[in-house]
């Protein structure tokens, strides 16, 4: 195929708003959760579920042959790196309001638009890279450094933007795959390895061994026992796993149909989106400094997309990326 026929900015928009609303029904369930079960459980049944429904899109699109890579190693660190960064993420959420967890690992996209310049040799002229000077600035305020003393620990408010930097490099690595590599067949990648993490999870600290004196809430959210659910929690556990399979398939859809500088702005949608439903379920009202940390960020993004839409062409290195097919 020509590289016209594969930059469709338009398909990848749509991928990413219906990934980034299924990310945040993922993190409202998980938080839901939280507070009874141990993060490796809510992982292992998450994949497992999501696993099914991903399979489903393997066969819908070519079947077990597109799970074929030559390059295995990149897969493998690809799946690692988004596992460390959900894992990452859901053990800050577990302490925090979801609307500040969700606005300080919005850096991701940030980290991506700048990491498609050395990886992708995509090019981000000087007025977005202003943008993406002041969408940090917004992260910055979401982090209050001015207070002495916070609700939480301080490693605590890191915990989203170190998990922000693991996704922004797994996502540029979609890019660099996807040009030979199935949305499907990256969302199956992804999910057996969780499958695998968490099972490694269970087997080291699945009877809640090394929770015993933990106090600090997101760690006792990693090390807790599992536990049969009740009939209740199921119908939650089978919204995680179709969660999962939705955004497995989508983000991976929409970095391979489009240009990476394009499509990460549209992930800020994910910033209201946590901000409803912590007030809505949770009763979380955003301090000042989270409105304006969030009015900063998306205000970033919406100009990073709009001086795209300008230019009005693919990037250079998605030219090149298409050469070496």
């Amino acid at each position: 195929m020509t590289p016209d026929t594969h930059d469709r900015p338009g398909l990848g928009i749509l991928f990413i708003c219906i990934g980034t609303l299924a990310i945040s029904v993922n993190d409202l369930l998980i938080k839901v959760l939280s507070g009874g079960y141990p993060l490796h459980q809510l992982v292992f049944v998450r994949a497992a579920i999501g696993l099914v429904f991903t399979f489903g899109f393997l066969f819908a699109e070519g079947g077990l042959r597109l799970l074929r890579t030559d390059r295995p190693g990149i897969q493998a660190l690809r799946g690692l790196l988004v596992v460390l960064a959900n894992m990452t993420f859901f053990a800050a959420v577990a302490v925090l309001p979801l609307g500040q967890a969700t606005a300080l690992f919005f850096v991701a996209p940030l980290f991506i638009t700048l990491l498609s310049i050395p990886m992708l040799g995509e090019t981000v002229g000087p007025l977005r890279m202003g943008a993406v000077v002041v969408g940090f600035a917004g992260v910055v305020i979401l982090q209050e450094p001015w207070k002495a003393e916070l609700d939480v620990a301080r490693w605590v408010l890191l915990l989203p933007v170190i998990a922000a930097a693991l996704y922004a490099l797994m996502q540029v690595l979609t890019r660099r795959l996807g040009v030979t590599t199935r949305a499907s067949a990256l969302a199956v990648y992804i999910q057996s390895t969780f499958l695998v993490v968490s099972l490694g999870f269970f087997v080291v600290a699945g009877d809640g061994r090394f929770a015993e004196g933990v106090e600090n809430e997101s760690l006792q959210f990693l090390l807790r026992a599992w536990r049969w659910p009740p009939e209740e929690d199921w119908p939650v556990f089978l919204g995680l796993g179709c969660m999962s399979g939705i955004v497995g398939y989508c983000l991976s859809a929409a970095y391979r149909s489009a240009a990476a500088a394009t499509v990460a702005p549209f992930e800020y949608i994910g910033l209201p989106l946590a901000i409803f439903w912590g007030w809505a379920i949770f009763g979380e009202w955003p301090v000042p400094a989270t409105w304006i940390g969030c009015a900063l960020i998306i205000g970033a993004g919406i100009f990073v997309f709009l001086r795209e839409r300008r230019r009005g062409r693919p990037t250079p290195g998605r030219r090149s990326l298409w050469g070496r097919r």
